[in-house]
C-alpha cells in the first residue's frame, strides 16, 4: 500500500515594516540632527560602555546598534552620513594620558542610587539642554555653545508636548578651570500635596494590603496630606496647563524632581578644528589660525 508523505507547509511571516524616522519636524520646519557615536582605535571595557551610555543618550536620533571595524576609517562614516542626513560625530579615542576627560558611566550612578529609575519609554523623545556659563563672549566658547544647542533637536514652546520632557542635559562651565561639567537626568513630576501612599495606588493601579484597618478610610487619613521625607519646595513647583500622566493634573501644581542617569562627564576644550582639513582655529597651547589657514 502506498504511503502518502506528509508535506510541510511553509509558513510565510509579513515582516514587520520598521518605522522610518523623519528628517524635518512637522511643526517647526527644521531639520532634525542625528548622530553616530563610535570610536577611533581599541578602546578598553570601560570607554566601550561609555559608548554605549552616550548611543543612549543621544536616542532617538542615532544609530543605536552601530557596527564598526577596525578597517573602517573616518572617510567612510562621512560616505554613509550624508544619505541617511547623520549631522553630527561623537569619537571616543585612547591617549596615553587624557587629562580633558573624566567620566561615571550610568551604570556606576544607578549603583550609588538607593531607587534608580529608568523606565521603558524614557529614550523615546530627545532631550532637552540647559547651558550655564557659556556666555562670556570668548570665540571658541561660541562655538561650543552653538554645537551643543543643534546636537538636539529644537523644540517650540507652544506647541511642545509635556508628557515628551522626561529628559534633560545640564553643562555648566566653570571659568576658573576651563570644564565643561556634564550631567544628563530624568524629570520626574509628583503632584504636591498628595501623599506616597495615594501616589503610588492611583500610577500602579496595586490593591492596597488593608488586612490591618477596619475601614477604608483609615487608609487615606494615615496616608495623611503630604509626605514628611520629600518636602515640596515652592520654587521647584510649576502649575501644569495639561494633564500628565494619571496624577499630575492640569491646572494643579506639581513638584519637579530631577534625577541623575547618567553617563556624568567632566570636559576640557583643548582643540577646535575643521573636519578633514587641519585648519585649526582654537587651540588650548595658544595655536590660533584661520579654518582655510589664512
Amino acid at each position: 500500500m502506498a504511503r502518502f508523505r506528509n508535506k510541510k507547509r511553509k509558513v510565510f511571516v509579513k515582516p514587520v515594516a520598521k518605522r522610518k524616522q523623519p528628517s524635518v519636524d512637522h511643526i517647526t520646519g527644521d531639520k532634525i540632527p542625528k548622530s553616530f557615536v563610535f570610536s577611533r582605535g581599541k578602546l578598553p571595557n570601560s570607554l566601550r560602555q561609555l559608548q554605549m551610555d552616550l548611543r543612549k543618550l543621544m536616542l532617538p536620533y542615532t544609530a543605536l546598534n552601530l557596527k564598526e571595524k577596525r578597517r573602517n576609517n573616518l572617510k567612510d562614516f562621512l560616505n554613509v552620513a550624508g544619505p541617511i542626513g547623520v549631522t553630527h560625530f561623537l569619537i571616543l579615542s585612547k591617549t596615553e594620558t587624557a587629562p580633558y576627560l573624566r567620566y561615571s558611566l550610568a551604570v556606576d550612578i544607578a549603583r550609588s542610587q538607593v531607587r534608580p529609575r529608568c523606565p521603558q519609554d524614557l529614550f523615546k523623545n530627545s532631550p532637552l539642554i540647559v547651558l550655564s556659563g557659556f556666555g562670556t563672549g570668548k570665540q571658541h566658547l561660541k562655538l561650543v555653545t552653538v554645537m551643543f544647542q543643534n546636537i538636539f533637536p529644537a523644540i517650540d514652546i507652544n506647541t511642545i508636548k509635556l508628557s515628551s520632557c522626561q529628559r534633560i542635559v545640564l553643562l555648566n562651565y566653570n571659568k576658573e578651570t576651563k570644564l565643561i561639567d556634564f550631567r544628563h537626568y530624568s524629570i520626574r513630576l509628583q503632584p504636591v500635596g498628595v501623599s506616597c501612599r495615594i501616589r503610588k495606588f492611583v500610577q500602579n493601579h496595586q490593591l492596597p494590603d488593608l488586612r490591618t484597618l477596619q475601614d477604608v478610610s483609615d487608609f487615606v487619613i494615615k496616608a495623611g496630606y503630604g509626605s514628611e521625607s520629600e518636602a515640596d519646595d515652592e520654587a521647584a513647583t510649576v502649575s501644569l496647563p495639561s494633564d500628565v500622566g494619571r496624577v499630575n493634573r492640569a491646572s494643579t501644581k506639581s513638584a519637579v524632581k530631577l534625577q541623575e542617569i547618567g553617563p556624568r562627564m567632566t570636559l576640557q576644550l583643548m582643540k577646535v578644528e575643521g573636519l578633514c582639513s587641519g585648519g585649526v582655529i582654537y587651540s588650548e597651547h595658544g595655536i590660533r589660525q584661520h579654518l582655510f589657514g589664512v
